[in-house]
């Protein structure tokens, strides 16, 4: 049980450096609305973080 944890922790903030990397400090505040909406069960707040990210992933095709 612990080794899944670990494993689950280490996936999760690789993603989240790769995001970071990619994104920069959008793409994170992206991340953390969605886990944070995620987590609470607010379908608000996770909405919001997945807009931000889906913007984000669309680029410049739609400005």
């Amino acid at each position: 049980m612990p080794a899944i944890a670990v494993l689950g922790a280490l996936f999760v903030i690789g993603f989240e450096q790769l995001i970071e990397s990619r994104y920069g400090p959008l793409g994170i505040v992206g991340m953390l609305l969605l886990s944070i909406g995620i987590k609470a069960k607010d379908p608000t707040c996770s909405s919001l973080g997945a807009v931000v990210l889906a913007v984000l992933l669309a680029g410049p095709a739609l400005a």
